[in-house]
């Protein structure tokens, strides 16, 4: 592929993401094209569907996640507590709720075998990291990498413009409340 095919490519996977993660899975593919700078006719080219185009923000989202659980990994000793919490603010950031909806809408069909194959890695690197925070007596130790996963996910969702005016800063106590909530009992 050419590096200006490649870009757009990415600047539409980009937009994507962005307002999959605004306004849920089923925002116009126009308005996708428009996010990115490019026509319609160049999208469709690159994504002959709705549901590949889902498919790449979900992949790409899942790369995210197991790029910031290795780099979270590689932090794990001395600064254990910072590089946790850093770690699901992170994912908070990586709008898992757009990866929520994307995932939502092959809801009755089988996950392409890409994407269930990057799910299920995602979740094992997060599975692994969990272990080792829990074995430094950092996060409850009956928490699973899917609940955390689809918490964050759930606190990322699209909401309402009415909730966001009525509650601005919701994200942020959700996120607060969640990271008291991982803490282990007699912490």
């Amino acid at each position: 592929m050419r590096a200006d095919a490649a870009r757009r490519r990415e600047a539409i996977v980009h937009a994507a993401r962005s307002l999959v993660a605004a306004r849920g899975s089923d925002v116009a593919l126009d308005a996708v094209a428009e996010a990115a700078g490019v026509g319609i006719g160049t999208l469709y080219r690159n994504f002959d569907s709705r549901a590949a185009l889902l498919d790449e923000v979900a992949l790409s989202i899942l790369s995210d996640v197991r790029t910031a659980t290795r780099e979270t990994a590689d932090r794990l000793g001395e600064t254990s507590q910072e590089a946790w919490d850093e770690f699901v603010h992170r994912l908070v950031g990586l709008e898992l709720g757009a990866l929520t909806a994307a995932l939502a809408d092959h809801a009755g069909e089988a996950l392409s075998p890409e994407v269930q194959a990057a799910q299920d890695e995602a979740l094992a690197g997060v599975g692994r990291l969990l272990e080792a925070v829990q074995g430094a007596g950092l996060v409850r130790r009956d928490l699973t990498a899917l609940e955390l996963v689809t918490t964050v996910g759930m606190i990322t969702r699209p909401v309402p413009e009415s909730v966001r005016r009525a509650a601005p800063d919701l994200r942020t106590r959700l996120v607060s409340i969640l990271s008291r909530g991982l803490r282990p009992e007699d912490s």
